[in-house]
């Protein structure tokens, strides 16, 4: 009964200051707030990358040029010029990597597509028909170009969706010739708009590699190859395969000495969930610091209560309440607060990013999804009640060690 009484007087004492109890908590709401925010969209972001890593398909297989970037720093080894003709030679051969089922080199880079009076810039890739069959790509109208364009170095492209509608409005793209590196290239085919992706296709060019070497880029390298296993089972085994032969051509002996990273969907997608989660924890916990500062807010307002309330505590311990029973009291008053910030700060914080999370899907491509983090909710909440009982503590035990003569002379 103690414990039920303490509680409604502590209630009784927050209803009899609402507008003092409100923006007391304001400071917990914004803290949690922003919690649940960050950690709502940063798993809502995670989501989208892993959803368009496996539109990779789970059987492909990266191979990227230098050594595998660990860091911001490392960026430079996109530019490595360690994958050359001899490695797409031998990776080809069946003998050296038979689970493998197809392999082609991709080169990339940027360009500005000029058509009449109009200009786009765009992103070209340099590949082989098997571009399409890899990454799934639809063609709206045209064809892809053959293997015969690709010893002949044909200037032929292939163009996004929203580059043909930069470039040629609601006219007709195949056919017609485009500029590009002061060469005139000919649209062959129209990519079906393919929208939120790993590659944003819709604002890329595709012409046949060695074209892309020789006219475009000016390397005699390729960037990467793409690979697709033989069946899902044996994904495993040809990246093994792939490293061996590349060791092999490359004599190299030492493992951690590879010019060259395989990265699978599994590897990738675990590697980018880890950097997004590390992301995300971080923001949360600048976030947190929020809560920090209500905390110091609610001490100072709770010892301004106590000064206030000075004759009535003397007055209830001179009717027989304890050290104890005062103490309860404003820790419960201190908890009370924190928790209802608590629990306000998760609606509000679940409202927003759901109301962030619809607006992105409405006038964006982007298939964002909404995720709640429940965690993140029960962490919130029981952080705010552990700053109720920290930061609540010291004006609960002023308020008890007051001596009941005392604090009734008080004016």
């Amino acid at each position: 009964m103690r414990f039920k009484y303490s509680l409604k007087t502590a209630f009784k004492g927050l209803e009899q200051n609402r507008a003092r109890s409100f923006l007391t908590i304001l400071g917990i709401v914004i803290g949690v707030t922003s919690i649940i925010l960050v950690m709502s969209l940063g798993q809502g972001a995670q989501n989208l990358i892993l959803d368009q890593v496996k539109g990779l398909g789970s059987r492909t297989i990266i191979v990227g040029a230098g050594r595998e970037p660990t860091g911001p720093s490392d960026a430079g080894q996109i530019f490595s010029d360690s994958l050359k003709q001899k490695d797409y030679d031998l990776l080809q051969r069946r003998e050296n990597t038979p689970s493998v089922k197809m392999i082609m080199p991709i080169v990339f880079g940027s360009a500005s597509a000029a058509y009449q009076s109009e200009t786009y810039s765009l992103t070209i890739f340099g590949a082989s028909p098997l571009f399409g069959n890899i990454f799934d790509l639809s063609l709206k109208s045209g064809t892809f170009f053959t293997e015969e364009d690709i010893r002949a170095n044909s200037k032929y492209v292939i163009i996004g969706n929203k580059v043909r509608e930069q470039l040629f409005g609601a006219d007709d793209a195949v056919g017609q010739t485009i500029r590009m590196k002061g060469y005139n290239f000919r649209v062959i085919g129209v990519l079906a708009e393919q929208g939120q992706s790993a590659f944003n296709f819709d604002e890329a060019a595709i012409i046949p590699y060695t074209t892309a070497q020789n006219y475009v880029l000016g390397i005699k390298y390729f960037n990467r190859f793409v690979a697709e296993a033989t069946t899902d089972a044996l994904v495993d085994s040809a990246a093994d395969e792939i490293k061996l032969t590349l060791r092999e051509s490359h004599n190299i002996t030492d493992t951690t000495k590879d010019d060259f990273f395989v990265i699978t969907q599994v590897t990738l997608a675990s590697s980018l969930s880890a950097i997004t989660s590390v992301l995300t924890i971080f923001l949360a916990a600048v976030a947190a610091i929020s809560l920090v500062v209500g905390g110091i807010g609610i001490m100072n307002i709770m010892l301004v209560s106590v000064t206030e309330r000075t004759k009535e505590i003397g007055l209830r311990k001179a009717l027989g309440a304890t050290y104890r029973n005062i103490l309860t009291q404003f820790l419960l008053e201190a908890v009370m607060l924190t928790g209802i910030g608590g629990i306000t700060g998760i609606l509000l914080g679940a409202a927003l990013s759901w109301g962030i999370s619809t607006a992105i899907r409405s006038f964006s491509t982007i298939a964002w999804t909404f995720s709640f983090p429940v965690s993140a909710a029960i962490l919130g909440l029981v952080v705010s009640g552990a700053i109720g009982l920290i930061f609540g503590l010291y004006p609960a035990r002023t308020a008890a060690r007051k001596s009941p003569i005392d604090a009734l002379r008080y004016e």
